[in-house]
């Protein structure tokens, strides 16, 4: 792939290869695509959840081009790599047995971390009103895990805890005014922000 040349803010020029961005789309396939005993579903439902947890992220990762934001994309890369170690680490150091007996690599669900890290940074790259349809299909996900007897609801709640946690860390808002949800000691409501 040819090398571009592209300017900062600070109008220094800065050399980057497409090569980068292959390598992390070819990494992204390899962890998410490649059928493993449990990827390979046994339903339909188990199936649409498998591929929803692959286009969720890789729809997050794509804006990040369509937009030309290669800020976020440094963003995207910091929350899913850090979802993944974490997620993948408790696995194999809490060894919770599955439902279905298959393996002891139940907690947390690496599907619903992996869908809701996607949503999440959707959510705080560039708005509420565009992360829902990823919200439902993380939630989709995540049911669909249970429903499979692949985990129990803990372990789902728990992957999508570091999803959404390993995005806001290190999601700052693109553009405008972003709305997120808070709660917390009795109250509920919504905050707004705006990066200057």
């Amino acid at each position: 792939m040819p090398v571009k040349q592209m300017k900062t803010r600070d109008n220094q020029t800065v050399l980057y290869s497409a090569h980068r961005q292959l390598l992390f789309l070819a990494v992204l396939f390899f962890t998410l695509l490649l059928p493993t005993p449990y990827a390979m579903a046994s339903d339909k439902a188990e199936s649409t959840g498998s591929v929803l947890r692959t286009l969720i992220p890789a729809v997050a990762y794509g804006t990040t081009f369509y937009l030309h934001d290669s800020d976020g994309r440094k963003q995207f890369y910091k929350g899913f790599f850090t979802n993944l170690a974490v997620t993948y680490t408790l696995k194999k150091t809490i060894s919770k047995t599955r439902p279905n007996g298959k393996d002891d690599e139940s907690f947390p669900s690496g599907h619903s971390s992996v869908a809701f890290q996607g949503a999440a940074f959707i959510h705080k790259r560039y708005g509420l009103k565009y992360a829902v349809p990823a919200y439902l299909g993380a939630s989709y996900v995540a049911w669909s895990r249970v429903e499979s007897d692949n985990h129990f609801t803990v372990d789902v709640v728990a992957g999508a805890a570091i999803g959404i946690a390993s995005s806001f860390i290190f999601t700052k808002p693109y553009k405008g005014f972003v709305v997120t949800p808070v709660a917390g000691n009795g109250f509920y409501g919504i905050g707004i922000s705006k990066q200057w």
